[in-house]
């Protein structure tokens, strides 16, 4: 990995220490905190931004651009290209599909042919095009001319393909700016110890950038308002300046982001022959092991057990993402039938899409509470949520909107006249008896808070589980789960219609429930015992890197004691001759030496010793 510019803030703690092993500190009886952040996290972060800001500007005004015919009446919708509601549906349908299949072609390019970095920009200059396509043939001339159409074809095309590529690319790009580091014993101002650990710290990140792209998301309520009094063109010319600002942003940055090496990457090259060698040996990745392929069949084989190791814990993250379908089942609703059922209640002045906003102030509002606040509640007690616990929380909490979706839903099918029928009834236009819309805005916010728990933790897993050098493909798979979805959502359109809406809201509440619970039944034992999380790492506090020279540890000309990090050796046990020199990384239990070319090691080298 190539890093340039390392800064982070540290101005949480007083002091920070990394532990020797002649400390005595019991690292599990200390407080887990989140590490400090460099700024070029800050940056990529800012890079999403912009990025998120530009997606949701361009799809804004899409429904209205390809359903509605060119109008100057101020009281009608805009439109340019009259498709009607169903083309419209079905093309803007077709285009999430696309959307969330690219990133896997894209991905594996990035993980084994480009790096991340140039695959990044490749995918944001694809971006930009297809955007400057769409804001070109939107010009009223040229939709005359019947460019409207082809251009929002290419269009679609191509930010389909960059906009996949960035949002499959991007949550691993962001992570890496972050360098895990060994645990840190620190003092805080408060005089309390704490230890870092790299899991917080990650999940800290991730909460960011999901916070950061509903921030982002705002930008919808602005092109909606440039759409209407301006028009199309100059909304997506607006759109095309925030996309143009992410790219500069990813130039100019280049200096200081760490750069992910892909030169080499074997893993990627032999996961095809690895899982199909475990598919004829009994689907079972241990057997695809050089050492079992050996004494089993005499063959050698041209990848490693590590590859092995690191290819089948990329599986287990596959397995957990794929049992978000369901959930994103009921996601999608957001975008569709739950706008339908707002234009079934009373409105007022209020639009049947302006609801949906709610979900992302509650993203917004509940993000930094559940990081800032739940989180070091429950860490100043000790208690640290696994990321299977926190998915399963957030199962959980959708399986509420979708119940609360039910109750919606029962209470329109109870409002005379029109009942179980609003749709079609003659005098739904004067709704004194339906529900106000607003009562549908629970919804939204509940729906944001299982995202936090779920969505995120999902980007994260993705991370961290998955093979070194398959970071991109993995989280390719989980924007691949949320097509899925997408297909699945599509598909029950065609029963959720009236009278069965109360029966179709509580299937997916009980389809939800039922993921819930297999989901924590067969991977709950994936999490680390909540007693005492970040075993592996917290043993680790006490491992330093140093390099000794002959006034710190070697050779003393005497029978006297050599100190070494708290470790105390005897004189005797290292050879004479010029100084020995640490080279490698040792714990409190053992320490390797190495001397000329000839490596002494010495074991179980105990810092009680005398």
């Amino acid at each position: 990995m190539t890093r340039h510019g390392d800064f982070s803030d540290s101005s949480d703690s007083m002091s920070t220490t990394k532990v020797s092993s002649r400390q005595k500190h019991d690292t599990n009886d200390l407080r887990r905190v989140r590490d400090s952040v460099p700024w070029r996290l800050w940056a990529v972060a800012a890079i999403s931004l912009f990025e998120r800001a530009a997606f949701w500007a361009l799809l804004a005004p899409w429904q209205n651009y390809m359903e509605n015919p060119p109008s100057s009446d101020k009281d009608h919708p805009p439109g340019a290209l009259g498709l009607g509601q169903a083309l419209a549906t079905r093309i803007y349908c077709c285009f999430y599909i696309f959307y969330y299949v690219t990133p896997i072609f894209v991905a594996f390019v990035a993980d084994s042919k480009l790096g991340q970095y140039k695959s990044l920009i490749i995918s944001t200059v694809l971006y930009c095009l297809g955007i400057v396509a769409v804001t070109v043939t939107a010009i009223p001339a040229n939709i005359e001319k019947g460019w409207g159409l082809p251009g929002l074809i290419v269009a679609m095309f191509l930010v389909g393909l960059g906009g996949g590529g960035v949002k499959a690319i991007l949550p691993a790009f962001l992570a890496d700016q972050y360098e895990k580091k060994e645990a840190q014993i620190r003092t805080l101002k408060s005089g309390e110890k704490v230890v870092t650990d790299d899991e917080l710290t990650l999940t800290y990140i991730y909460n960011l950038y999901f916070w950061i792209g509903n921030v982002g998301s705002l930008s919808w309520f602005a092109v909606v308002f440039i759409e209407k009094h301006s028009g199309f063109v100059q909304a997506y010319g607006f759109t095309l300046g925030l996309m143009v600002c992410s790219l500069i942003a990813l130039i100019v940055g280049k200096p200081w982001f760490v750069l992910r090496s892909h030169e080499d990457n074997l893993i990627v090259a032999q996961a095809a022959k690895i899982v199909a060698c475990a598919a004829r040996n009994g689907f079972k990745m241990k057997h695809a092991e050089p050492e079992y392929q050996l004494e089993r069949h005499c063959k050698t084989v041209s990848w490693t057990a590590s590859m092995v190791g690191e290819l089948t814990r990329g599986l287990k993250a596959c397995r957990v993402l794929f049992t978000f379908v369901t959930f994103y089942v009921c996601f999608d609703q957001m975008q569709n039938n739950l706008i339908s059922q707002a234009g079934q209640m009373k409105l007022g002045t209020t639009p049947n899409d302006l609801v949906g906003a709610m979900n992302q102030v509650g993203c917004i509002i509940m993000g930094p509470l559940i990081q800032e606040v739940l989180y070091p509640f429950l860490h100043r007690r000790r208690i640290y949520i696994g990321p299977i616990m926190r998915i399963t929380i957030g199962f959980g909490i959708t399986v509420l909107a979708m119940l609360y979706a039910t109750f919606v839903q029962h209470a329109i099918y109870s409002a005379p006249p029109c009942y179980d029928n609003p749709a079609n009834c003659a005098v739904a236009s004067s709704p004194a008896n339906l529900p106000n819309v607003w009562i549908q805005a629970p919804i939204y916010f509940i729906m944001a808070i299982g995202e936090i728990f779920c969505m995120v933790t999902a980007l994260e897993y993705a991370y961290e589980y998955s093979p070194k050098d398959m970071k991109v493909i993995v989280q390719a798979i989980n924007l691949l789960v949320a097509g899925l979805g997408s297909v699945v959502a599509l598909a029950l359109t065609a029963v959720a219609n009236d009278p069965k809406l109360v029966i179709f809201y509580a299937s997916l509440a009980s389809a939800m429930a039922l993921t819930t619970f297999l989901f924590w039944v067969v991977y709950r034992h994936y999490d680390r015992n909540p007693a005492s999380p970040g075993k592996d790492q917290l043993s680790n506090c006490s491992t330093i890197d140093v390099e000794l020279g002959t006034e710190k540890a070697g050779h003393t000309g005497e029978g006297k004691t050599t100190d070494v990090a708290g470790s105390t050796l005897e004189a005797g046990d290292a050879k004479k001759g010029p100084a020995v020199i640490v080279t490698e990384r040792y714990t409190k239990d053992s320490i390797a030496l190495q001397q000329n070319t000839s490596e002494v090691t010495l074991v179980q080298a105990k810092s009680e010793n005398n």
